[in-house]
């Protein structure tokens, strides 16, 4: 969730990736199989990465949302400069989770199903990429370690409270109005928060 990941979200290939953001990586490899975890100049490893999936229906919803009426996914590409084909499919996902709606005829297009005051960043991001976190496929409460490494897993299940303790509480209307939870408001405000590890 680091500013610098912002760059690797510029393109449908990165939608295609198997990395998704959700990875806990306890390897350095990706739980979905296949590839090496994303990396920065100088070989860095991205320890998170949000998908272009989630980035582009993240960014369509708030444009819903604040629209207030029905949309096409031409519409909503074209104002959020976003592949259109490729956010129609996400669309499509996002109304099978119940997350949106679709109405025909000339007034027809996409409209948000809640409220968005009722649409969490956690209801998005599982709808189009899954579990919240993940360790190596599994979910934290699921794996065990042993010897030296036995309490590791207190680590991945405190991860995925701390991920929850922000994506569940922001709704796109919190996002929209830029009024973040107090608690979410403070880590913004931090300025390690800005700063690359």
């Amino acid at each position: 969730m680091s500013r610098a990941s912002g760059s690797r979200l510029s393109s449908e290939s990165d939608a295609a990736s198997p990395v998704t953001w959700s990875a806990v990586r306890a390897t350095g490899r990706s739980c979905h199989g296949g590839g090496r975890a994303p990396t920065l100049r100088g070989g860095q490893t991205l320890a998170m990465h949000i998908p272009a999936k989630v980035d582009y229906g993240i960014r369509a919803l708030l444009a819903l949302a604040a629209a207030g009426t029905p949309q096409t996914a031409e519409h909503l590409a074209g104002e959020q400069g976003l592949p259109p084909r490729f956010l129609g499919a996400i669309l499509a996902d996002l109304r099978r989770a119940g997350i949106v709606a679709s109405q025909r005829g000339a007034e027809g297009g996409y409209r948000l199903a809640r409220e968005p005051a009722a649409i969490t960043i956690a209801d998005v991001i599982r709808a189009l990429d899954g579990p919240l976190a993940e360790v190596r496929g599994f979910r934290p409460e699921a794996t065990s370690y042993e010897g030296a490494a036995e309490n590791l897993q207190q680590v991945w299940v405190a991860v995925r409270a701390s991920l929850r303790l922000v994506l569940e509480k922001i709704t796109l209307t919190d996002v929209i109005s830029g009024k973040l939870p107090p608690h979410v408001q403070k880590l913004v405000t931090d300025p390690d928060a800005w700063v690359a590890h």
